[in-house]
């Protein structure tokens, strides 16, 4: 077709087709979430404590449409702290059974259980007593009987108007094997330090990184005594450029108050030259630590709220502290040369 007769109008039947497709495929979910309050909520669990048991790495196998879920299982559990090997059930009998150890366990996906090309992989796995968890949607089948646990999912209509293409059972299978890495995740305490690890790269990559890696320290930071006149603390603001200064206690160094570009506008009279830091500062600063991810910093930014009023009130720089004391300051402009905002 050529571009010119291209319409961005959508068409009605399209749109519904489209509709009817995700209902159908929220209500196969939400039969799986019903079935977890019966048995298999128990083997569930159960997979969860043979797969966190691994000395070794979890396996992951399928064909067809289960095999693309596989390779994107074994993907999110290597990157959320279990490590995961995708082994192609075609190739197994090919010499890549050689990739499955006894310290390893199998993670299966067959909707109807009797893919024949998995057959290599679980007479492997029981000659040489290898713990396998299928996914399946058959309790009967080759591989809900092989397997050590069995995640027997509820059969739900297909969203393929011909009921023949995966749509809801691939969703059904996704789902699940989600639910094992993410309850994984959490058996193993999984940390944003320990996401960091495995995602260096890209814009999550640079979300993880730490406060510390980004602040500004020592003679960057702008910082006034307490009782400092503001004709002097102004002074001092324009010279670091931040757009803000932040008032310490003499005594202890303790970060007491905030003055922000907002501030002097608010109060801006003929007297605010003659006026002290304590009478302009805000004494409830926004603040920070150093050891807090980047991308937590970015939404403590754009989700602060007014002291007073408690309305939104997004800020352009933090004081990042320690035991109260001022150790960094860290400006919206450090998050977006680090391609985090």
């Amino acid at each position: 077709m050529p571009l010119a007769e291209v319409t961005s109008i959508p068409s009605p039947r399209v749109v519904a087709s489209a509709e009817r497709t995700l209902r159908i495929e929220a209500e196969a979910l939400g039969l799986l979430r019903r079935a977890l309050a019966g048995p298999l909520g128990g083997h569930f669990a159960r997979a969860v404590d043979v797969m966190a048991a691994c000395e070794g790495r979890i396996i992951v196998t399928g064909m067809g449409k289960s095999g693309h879920i596989s390779g994107k299982v074994s993907a999110t559990l290597a990157s959320t702290g279990t490590p995961a090997q995708f082994v192609h059930p075609a190739e197994a009998s090919h010499g890549d059974l050689g990739m499955i150890t006894p310290r390893d366990v199998v993670l299966a996906l067959s909707w109807s259980g009797e893919t024949k090309e998995l057959a290599p992989i679980l007479a492997y796995a029981k000659r040489f007593a290898v713990k396998v968890v299928g996914i399946t949607s058959n309790a009967q089948s080759a591989l809900g009987r092989a397997a050590d646990v069995a995640l027997i999912l509820p059969v739900a209509p297909e969203a393929c108007p011909l009921g023949l293409a995966p749509t809801s059972s691939a969703v059904e299978q996704l789902a699940i094997a989600d639910a094992l890495a993410v309850a994984l995740l959490e058996r193993r305490g999984f940390t944003p330090t320990d996401f960091h690890v495995f995602h260096p790269g890209g814009r999550l990559g640079a979300r993880l990184q730490f406060v510390r890696d980004l602040m500004h320290t020592g003679e960057r930071v702008p910082l006034v005594p307490r009782g400092m006149a503001m004709s002097e603390a102004i002074l001092a603001m324009t010279q670091k450029g931040f757009g803000i200064v932040g008032v310490v206690g003499e005594a202890e160094g303790r970060l007491e108050g905030v003055i922000t570009d907002g501030d002097l506008r608010r109060h801006l009279n003929p007297s605010i030259f003659s006026a002290r830091v304590e009478d302009v500062m805000n004494a409830r600063p926004k603040t920070i630590e150093a050891d807090v991810v980047a991308g937590a910093a970015l939404d403590a930014m754009n989700n602060a709220t007014h002291p007073v009023t408690g309305q939104r009130q997004p800020v352009l720089a933090l004081f990042v502290t320690e035991a109260g004391r001022p150790v960094g300051i860290l400006h919206m402009h450090d998050l977006l040369r680090a391609g985090i905002a």
